[in-house]
């Protein structure tokens, strides 16, 4: 996207709304047969499509990266580096949705014969469908897929030219897309990488990034951030030891105490470095609209958050669920999601990010009560005073009734 300049771009209003006079006034009398607008808009976001894995790599170790196309071929929808992709399979005969990060180029996915790419690492706990997914998802296999999902890509109107990103394990992924752009000449931005892990055998994708910062001709730099280690195999390399705290951010940054670089940071990985970088990021006086974070997921412990009502802990309730006029009565348990108990009763809803935030999976409760975890909170406010919630980050603390479309 082309910036000109704050008049000369606003400007460009008035050329815009004569071009569309003057088409209205030279329409022709009877009705059009095609519309160009919506043919190129069914092109670039067509909904949820029927994919294929072409084929399944190792990226590191316990992460693997699956490579879908169109079982006819042909281009795939059009997304930002950055966004996720809403991976829907049939899940012991149930269907179950998660995000996940694309790892590949949006230039890659327009290719004639093009295709999609997501990187997922074996979940040491608490992981059903990553755990599905190594077990069943194969070569050859049809998969559902939504395209081009999420905000956290770079916008030149919001964001400065130099980005540094942190990573933290598996959270490296969407860095990867933006950096395969960068090395393309697709995405005119410079990106430094502080990459966070335990060991260097946790680094995931990490030949990749090496490979792409050769052919980024210094836009792009990765720097590994170990907890556990010095890197033994990475000599030459940058190597940092510890955590990504605010000194380290400051040293990348080339800031001193107090300033305010022209830099970017965006931030991707497990829900407990937010909590942590959210005060590191806190001592260095950054202003907010600098600042980026991606969503992280469903909350995994929600009686963590203050305000937590400790009496509904380790208790299940009923569920009553109205669709159209079907009603259905499920259990729902006080540490899952509403969306969750959808899921484990066979019952479709719409999700998305999984994190409160898109809106895909916003539920009518008609009584009850329920939590929503502080952090995951995205809903409106005319949402919150007629009782909808996201169904993803709202769980249940009594017997419930809720409303969902029918899907």
């Amino acid at each position: 996207m082309k910036i000109k300049g704050f008049l000369e771009d606003i400007s460009g209003i008035k050329r815009i709304t004569k071009a569309r006079l003057d088409a209205i006034k030279n329409a022709p009398d009877g009705p059009i047969p095609e519309d160009p607008i919506r043919k190129i808009a069914e092109e670039w976001h067509p909904g949820e499509l029927v994919l294929t894995v072409q084929s399944v790599r190792m990226s590191g170790k316990e992460a693997r990266t699956y490579r879908f196309v169109k079982p006819e071929g042909g281009k795939l929808p059009l997304f930002l580096p950055g966004q996720y992709l809403v991976l829907t399979l049939d899940v012991d005969g149930k269907p179950v949705s998660r995000p996940y990060s694309i790892s590949s180029a949006p230039s890659e996915a327009r290719l004639e014969n093009g295709f999609v790419e997501i990187t997922v690492k074996k979940p040491r706990e608490d992981g059903f469908f990553a755990d599905w997914i190594f077990q069943h998802l194969n070569a050859g296999d049809p998969v559902k897929a939504l395209i081009g999902c999420g905000q956290f890509y770079y916008e030149p109107l919001r964001d400065a030219p130099l980005i540094l990103a942190l990573a933290g394990g598996i959270g490296i992924t969407p860095f990867v897309s933006m950096a395969r752009e960068i090395a393309a000449g697709k995405l005119d931005i410079s990106m430094t990488i502080l990459y966070g892990a335990n060991r260097e055998d946790e680094l995931v994708l990490f030949d990749e990034l090496t490979a792409l910062e050769q052919e980024a001709s210094g836009r792009l730099r990765v720097i590994p951030v170990l907890a556990e280690g010095e890197g033994g195999s990475l000599t030459g390399r940058t190597v940092e030891q510890g955590f990504l705290s605010a000194d380290l951010i400051r040293k990348y940054l080339g800031i001193g105490a107090g300033d305010a670089p022209d830099t970017s940071v965006f931030i991707c990985g497990p829900q407990a470095m937010y909590r942590y970088l959210r005060g590191e990021l806190a001592k260095l006086d950054l202003p907010k609209r600098r600042i980026r974070f991606e969503v992280f997921g469903q909350v995994k412990n929600i009686a963590d958050y203050e305000g937590y009502p400790t009496e509904a802990l380790g208790k299940t309730f009923s569920m009553t669920v109205h669709r159209g006029i079907r009603e259905d009565v499920i259990p729902a348990q006080a540490s899952e999601s509403i969306a969750v108990a959808l899921e484990r009763a066979g019952i479709r809803l719409e999700t998305g990010c999984r994190s409160g935030e898109c809106g895909f999976c916003r539920t009518k409760v008609l009584s009850g009560s329920y939590f929503v975890s502080p952090e995951n909170d995205g809903r409106r406010a005319a949402d919150k005073d007629f009782n909808y919630v996201h169904a993803c980050a709202a769980f249940p603390t009594s017997d419930l009734s809720i409303r969902i479309p029918i899907a």
